[in-house]
C-alpha cells in the first residue's frame, strides 16, 4: 500500500525498539487487507514518555503499542483503562477514542491464546509455576486468573519482588471474584518437589535464554512433573536452553512466538475493527526469527 494523505497510523514506543518485530508484523497484516495504515517505530527516551503520549492524540495517530521500559510510565497519560491494564498496571496497547486514549494489555488474551492454540491448555482448575516477577509474569498471574487457574506460585531471585507481585495482584483479583492461591517463593525454590507438586503448567517470564542475555535459568528440572507442559515467553532464539531439556525430558514445551503474535492479532483488532489475518503475521514472525 502506498502512504498518502489518508493513510492512518500507529507505531511501538519503546527504549530501545529497533529490535521489534511487531512493525514488520503489523505492516504485513495492513498489506494482506488492503488497509490504508502504517506501523513504524517510536523510540523514547524514559524522559520524553508523556511528551510523546500526548503527542500520540495531538498528531491524530490511531494507537500505539508499548513495550519495554514505558509500560507501566504511560498510564498517567491515559484517560482510560480497560480490565487487564487495570489489573497489571501495565499497558501494551493505546487506542485513541472519542473520549481520549485508552490503555489495554492485550498481553493478558494474548497468552491466553497461545496456550490454548500452542500448548492446548486451558487453565480452569490448574496448578501453575511461573518463574520472574517483573511485567511479563503479572500478565502471566492476571491471564491464568481470569480463566480459572486454582494455584499460582510464583518464582522470583528476589523474594521480596515476588511477595510484592502477590501483595498487588491478589487483592485485585479477589475484587473480580477469583479465589484461587497466589503464593511467591525464591527460585531457585527450596524445595523444589513441594513447589512443584500437583503443578500442571510452568512459565517463564524472565529474559534467561534470550539472545544476548547470560544469565542461566537457576532450575534444576530434575523434579520436574512428567505431565508438566512448559511455556517461554522468549521466542528469541526460538529454541532455549529450557526448552531444549524440557523436550529432551519428554515434555511438552513451546516458546513465546505466539504470544508476541496474538498480542499483535488482538491490538490489530482494537486499531482497525477487522479481524487479523493471524497466518499471514505467524508467517512474517516465523521467517523473522529463522533469519535472525
Amino acid at each position: 500500500m502506498e502512504i498518502d494523505g489518508k493513510t492512518r497510523v500507529v507505531g511501538i514506543i519503546g527504549w530501545p525498539v529497533s529490535h521489534s518485530l511487531s512493525p514488520l508484523m503489523h505492516n504485513a497484516a495492513f498489506r494482506h487487507l488492503r488497509l490504508n495504515y502504517c506501523y513504524i517505530p517510536l523510540p523514547v527516551a524514559p524522559e520524553k514518555i508523556g511528551e510523546a503520549v500526548r503527542g500520540l492524540e495531538a498528531l491524530g495517530f490511531v494507537g500505539a503499542n508499548v513495550t519495554i521500559p514505558h509500560k507501566e510510565a504511560v498510564i498517567p497519560y491515559l484517560a482510560e483503562l480497560d480490565v487487564g491494564a487495570e489489573l497489571t498496571g501495565a499497558v501494551n496497547t493505546i487506542v485513541r477514542t472519542p473520549a481520549g486514549l485508552k490503555g489495554y494489555n492485550t498481553d493478558v488474551d494474548g497468552f491466553l491464546r497461545s496456550l490454548k492454540e500452542d500448548l492446548g491448555f486451558v487453565p480452569i482448575g490448574k496448578k501453575v509455576v511461573i518463574l520472574g516477577a517483573g511485567g511479563a509474569a503479572r500478565a502471566a498471574v492476571v491471564a491464568l486468573a481470569l480463566a480459572g487457574a486454582a494455584a499460582i506460585v510464583v518464582l522470583n531471585r528476589n523474594p521480596a519482588r515476588g511477595r510484592a507481585l502477590c501483595e498487588l495482584l491478589a487483592p485485585r483479583l479477589r475484587e473480580r471474584g477469583w479465589q484461587g492461591e497466589l503464593t511467591a517463593f525464591p527460585l531457585p525454590p527450596e524445595d523444589e518437589e513441594k513447589v512443584f507438586q500437583g503443578a500442571n503448567l510452568l512459565v517463564n517470564a524472565t529474559p534467561a535464554g534470550m539472545e544476548g542475555f547470560t544469565a542461566e535459568l537457576p532450575l534444576p528440572l530434575e523434579q520436574l512433573p512428567g505431565e508438566l507442559v512448559v511455556y517461554d515467553m522468549v521466542y528469541n532464539p526460538p529454541m532455549t536452553p529450557l526448552l531444549q531439556e524440557c523436550r529432551r525430558r519428554g515434555l511438552q514445551a513451546v516458546n513465546g512466538l505466539g504470544m508476541l503474535l496474538y498480542q499483535g492479532a488482538a491490538a490489530f483488532t482494537l486499531w482497525t475493527g477487522r479481524e487479523a489475518p493471524v497466518e499471514i503475521m505467524a508467517s512474517v514472525l516465523a521467517k523473522q526469527v529463522e533469519n535472525q
